[in-house]
């Protein structure tokens, strides 16, 4: 990794490919600003070249798998050939992996603990800084212990081999995150397949945050520090068409019956019996999303072309920048690993609170009167943020009493900053300086909260939101 220059502005080649980079949005005091968008955790954007690929498959889309057709065997072609750059992408092999397509990376998980032949005294070791989609598949099928956290919400791997000796021998599988979508913390997944692989166990890494901002490496399987099963969400990598993939061994999809069933997933069928197809037709029922798929492997190859290690040497040096930004701003906590000096060793998601103000007031008040684009809230990762804003039990008991009765006015949880390879220097010091005007209280509007949604919404605020998005009643909808 190259030390980190302040100074670097931007991938300026990137920037240009990011489709919407220039739109505007309506801020409160009635001008209008270029949106900048800080919430790339939950979902980027769309890159040029994705849509650019998308627009030429669909002149020829049609039926994928078994049609005659011309368009239909070129569709088919697309589509294994994007089956094949998604492999490429974590360094699988035909040998060892097959490459299954799915919606996103929740149900590549959850098809993942479907097909894994668990039974419910056996032990699944879930980190507690997981997303919900990493920990509750699991919660259904197995005994789920969960891997302790520091106190910036890392992997405690002493706790992680201590779980390892307390249930020897009934670990199935580990479970973790490549990339915390709440701090930005980065385990070494590798030197936990190794311990995992010596315990008997397999690994899972669920690598939706990971897979836009650092190279993956799935490893063949005899290397003893392989990972047995990646999932990914194309929605997070710049192809927002609804499409994830679930890479893992072949041995395991090999044997068992898929969670759904019907076109595509069968070789025969009789009226008494079911020959299920090989994989990974087995495991993708119905007819596939061709398109995401493609979107997927245009991304990839966006992706590959800038350099991954271009990637994660200019977010590590947004990330540095943004730490000593807010780091200087009084009243303002950053949660997670707050050291710039660190920066290249995490990802670009810094989770903070200001004193004394809700967060989603904050969130608002960035949207509402700087036009920045943030998450707030508990980033579908209730455990890990509970244990960073250090709830009691009785604390968190509370919380949850008040959400089941409908009351979202007052949810513990953070703001969140996530950058992609497209942010910009300037566009951190435009967060940075927002964020020390709210923490001056040196905003302008008067701000309500709605209890049934826990959203603040500035009084006198109606922007229009149809607009060129209405797709209600539209006359040049019809057919000339």
């Amino acid at each position: 990794m190259n030390a980190i220059h302040p100074h670097v502005g931007c991938l300026p080649v990137v920037r240009e490919s990011i489709v919407g980079i220039e739109q505007c949005v309506p801020l409160l005091n009635g001008s209008r600003r270029t949106y900048v968008n800080l919430d790339n955790a939950a979902t980027t954007p769309a890159l040029r070249e994705v849509t650019g690929a998308v627009a030429e498959f669909l002149e020829w889309y049609s039926s994928v798998h078994r049609g005659s057709g011309f368009k239909a065997r070129m569709a088919t072609h697309a589509y294994e050939e994007a089956r094949q750059v998604v492999g490429d992408f974590v360094g699988a092999n035909k040998r060892d992996h097959l490459v299954i397509f799915g919606k996103n990376a929740t149900e590549a998980i959850n098809k993942l603990a479907w097909r894994l032949d668990l039974a419910q005294d056996d032990v699944v070791l879930v980190s507690r800084m997981e997303h919900h989609s990493n920990d509750l598949p699991w919660r259904a099928r197995a005994k789920v212990v969960h891997i302790g956290l520091d106190r910036h919400g890392g992997l405690d791997e002493e706790d992680f081999d201590r779980q390892l000796r307390l249930h020897a021998g009934r670990v199935r599988l580990v479970a973790v995150s490549g990339g915390s979508n709440v701090t930005g913390h980065m385990p070494d997944v590798h030197r936990l397949a190794v311990r995992a692989h010596a315990a008997g166990a397999q690994i899972l890494v669920d690598c939706a945050q990971l897979a836009p901002h650092r190279r993956i490496h799935i490893r063949p399987l005899e290397d003893p520090a392989h990972l047995d099963y990646v999932a990914l969400s194309a929605h997070k990598m710049y192809a927002p068409f609804g499409c994830g993939a679930l890479i893992g061994r072949r041995d395991t999809f090999a044997r068992g019956e898929p969670e759904y069933r019907g076109g595509g997933t069968i070789s025969f069928v009789t009226l008494d019996e079911v020959a299920w197809a090989s994989g990974p037709d087995r495991d993708e029922a119905g007819t596939p999303n061709a398109v995401g798929a493609v979107a997927l492997a245009a991304a990839m190859h966006a992706l590959e072309a800038i350099g991954m290690e271009s990637v994660a040497h200019h977010e590590a040096v947004l990330t540095a920048h943004a730490l000593e930004r807010l780091g200087a701003i009084p009243g303002l906590r950053i949660y997670g690993d707050p050291d710039p000096r660190r920066a290249t060793q995490r990802l670009g998601v810094i989770p903070f609170n200001i004193e004394g103000l809700p967060h989603g007031l904050v969130a608002a008040v960035l949207g509402a009167e700087f036009g920045i684009g943030v998450r707030n809230g508990c980033f579908c990762a209730h455990p890990c943020m509970l244990h960073l804003l250090g709830l009691t039990a009785a604390e968190s008991a509370q919380a949850r009493d008040r959400i089941s009765a409908g009351d979202h006015s007052s949810i513990p949880g953070m703001v969140r900053l996530s950058f992609g390879c497209y942010n910009t220097l300037a566009e951190v010091d435009l967060v940075a300086d927002a964020l020390g005007s709210i923490a001056r209280r040196a905003y302008r509007g008067t701000y309500e909260v709605d209890a049934v949604t826990g959203e603040h919404v500035p009084r006198g605020f109606l922007p229009e939101l149809h607009g060129p998005l209405s797709l209600l009643g539209r006359p040049d909808f019809a057919l000339r």
